[in-house]
């Protein structure tokens, strides 16, 4: 029997914005206690939305029993860029598109004292301190995992960092690390500028492990350089598209599982023909 998910409720303390296109929410649980100490870098929550047919709090579940399907909330994955119990502080991080999609717009306008619901966190990965270098690469939505990440890294720890922004104005706050080399990439029109920046670094020696998140379509390449032209191991690779153009989170994580299954398959070629 699967056990009920409950969901957990917070409010926002103040909204910052640290770019032109992300805005800062920090909030507070309203049960600190219901938070687990968080071990990995990439952990994330999924936000509930009603789309505006029933305010916060409500039951997901009870919702989907009793209501038409066109009125069940929908949820939008974020990545947790900290989250402190002692001060009840969870801080996340948004890419706003004008008045494009449902999170984005709702933490460019959200006011200091709304209520809001969430699912989670989950999460699974974290700097492994046995590596010789760490490879972080990603786009806006992949910054709070990557400035999580590069700040648990102990001093002595190599490493590459390539974040892709749509300008200068785009650069966000990191992590002082005296071993991290910071790369900032801007944005062209056909998205291929990161994956060629990387490709294009001498590769250095030593064992490197890999934090690559972000555009799908940039997550095929890299996955091609690093797995089948670099020999890469998987397991040293935490390498996922956490979107992909022309479509919004329910239609990606949709034909996700798809779009893995092809760009394996196209690896395993490749990789027969080395």
């Amino acid at each position: 029997m699967n056990q009920r998910r409950v969901p957990k409720s917070a409010v926002v303390r103040h909204v910052e914005w640290l770019t032109p296109e992300v805005v800062r929410v920090v909030a507070a649980l309203d049960d600190p206690a219901s938070m687990p100490a968080l071990t990995k870098t990439d952990h994330y929550v999924k936000i509930l939305f009603s789309g505006g047919a029933y305010a916060w709090p409500f039951d997901p579940e009870d919702i989907r029993a009793n209501r038409p399907r066109e009125e069940w909330p929908v949820t939008r994955t974020y990545t947790v860029r900290s989250w402190v119990l002692e001060a009840n502080e969870l801080v996340l991080d948004f890419v706003v598109h004008g008045d494009e999609g449902i999170a984005g717009p709702w933490a460019a306008a959200v006011e200091p004292g709304t209520e809001f619901g969430f699912m989670g966190p989950g999460g699974a990965w974290a700097p492994d301190p046995d590596a010789d270098v760490h490879l972080f690469v990603g786009d806006e939505s992949a910054h709070p995992a990557i400035a999580a990440g590069l700040g648990a890294l102990p001093e002595s720890a190599r490493a590459l960092v390539f974040l892709e922004a749509a300008n200068a104005e785009g650069h966000q706050p990191l992590p002082d690390h005296p071993r991290a080399e910071v790369t900032w990439v801007h944005r062209e029109h056909d998205g291929t500028t990161l994956a060629e920046t990387v490709r294009a670094m001498p590769w250095p020696g030593g064992r490197v492990v890999a934090f690559i998140h972000g555009n799908a379509e940039t997550v095929r390449d890299l996955r091609r350089y690093l797995f089948v032209e670099r020999g890469m191991p998987k397991s040293d690779a935490s390498i996922s598209g956490y979107w992909r153009p022309g479509q919004n989170e329910d239609g990606w994580q949709a034909g996700k599982k798809d779009f893995v299954a092809g760009m394996e398959a196209e690896e395993q070629q490749l990789a027969s023909r080395r």
